[in-house]
C-alpha cells in the first residue's frame, strides 16, 4: 500500500522533493511506501521527475499509475542505475516541478471554469481533462449563445480579486447527508471512499476530488478560453494558459 502524500492538505501539493522507502519492484518499476508523484487518473495526467537513492545519479520516472492500493513508479535508465533499486531500500524523489505546477493551475482552472458555468447556465461537468498547457470540459448540454465573454469576465475577476481554496477530509457518511448536490461536477463518487477529500474555491464551488491543487485563484494566470464545440450530446468548452511555465508565487 503507497501512501498518497499529497492528499494530506494544500502544502503537499507544493513538495517538490521527498523521501520513501521502496516496498516493492514490479518489473521496470518501484512501489514506495509513501509518495508525492500524482498517479494519472481523474483527467489529470501523471507527474514526471526522478527517483534514486540520496546522493547518487537518479533513474528518470517516466509513468505513474496505481495498481490497487500502490502507486508503480515506471524509471528508465542504465542498468548500473537500475540496479541500486532493492526492496527496504530508502531513496529519494524530485518532481518535474514545471508539468506538476501547471497541472495544479490547469486543474484549480477547470473547478473554477466548471463553476462558474453552473452558476450561469446550470449545466455540469460530465468529464474534465488536462493535457499540456490546456484543460477541457465535457457539459451536460449547449452553451447558450452569448456566454462566453460572461465566462472570461469571470476568470479575469478570479484573478483581480483571487478567491483562497482550501482542502478538508469529510466522513464519508456526512457526506452522505449533505452531498452539497448543487454542485458542478457530475462524476459520481466511488463506493470506497472514506473520508471524502472535499475541494472548495471560496464563494465559487465545493468539489469533492483527489487531484492537485493551487491556494489561489490568483495562481492559475491568465487563461485563453476556447469556443465550445459540440460533442456527445453537450459542448466541449476548454481553455489554455497564456503562460504554461510560471514560478511559485512566494507564502
Amino acid at each position: 500500500m503507497t501512501e498518497l502524500a499529497f492528499l494530506v492538505d494544500p502544502a503537499a501539493a507544493y513538495v517538490r522533493m521527498f523521501r520513501g522507502r521502496v516496498t516493492a519492484l514490479p518489473p521496470g518499476g518501484v512501489v514506495l511506501d509513501r509518495t508525492f508523484f500524482y498517479p494519472t487518473g481523474g483527467g489529470q495526467p501523471n507527474d514526471r521527475g526522478t527517483l534514486g537513492p540520496p546522493g547518487e545519479e537518479p533513474a528518470e520516472v517516466v509513468d505513474v499509475t496505481k495498481s490497487g492500493a500502490s502507486v508503480v513508479h515506471r524509471i528508465r535508465g542504465p542498468p548500473n542505475v537500475l540496479r541500486r533499486f532493492s526492496v527496504g531500500a530508502e531513496v529519494e524523489g524530485t518532481l518535474d516541478w514545471d508539468r506538476r505546477y501547471r497541472h495544479m493551475r490547469l486543474h484549480t482552472g477547470q473547478h473554477l471554469l466548471s463553476a462558474r458555468i453552473f452558476a450561469r447556465t446550470g449545466l455540469r461537468t460530465r468529464k474534465a481533462q488536462l493535457a499540456g498547457s490546456a484543460a477541457t470540459l465535457d457539459l451536460e448540454g449547449s452553451l447558450p449563445s452569448g456566454v462566453l465573454p460572461l465566462l472570461a469576465m469571470d476568470l479575469a475577476e478570479a484573478l483581480a480579486h483571487p478567491h483562497p481554496v482550501t482542502l478538508r477530509h469529510v466522513p464519508r457518511a456526512e457526506w452522505d447527508r449533505n452531498p452539497f448536490a448543487a454542485r458542478s461536477g457530475l462524476v459520481p463518487l466511488p463506493a470506497q471512499v472514506d473520508p471524502v477529500r472535499v475541494v472548495e474555491i471560496e464563494a465559487s464551488d465545493v468539489c469533492p476530488c483527489g487531484g492537485t491543487h493551487l491556494r489561489s485563484t490568483r495562481e492559475i494566470g491568465r487563461v485563453n478560453l476556447r469556443p465550445p464545440v459540440p460533442t456527445n450530446g453537450g459542448d466541449r468548452v476548454g481553455f489554455s494558459l497564456e503562460e504554461p511555465s510560471l514560478p511559485t508565487p512566494p507564502e
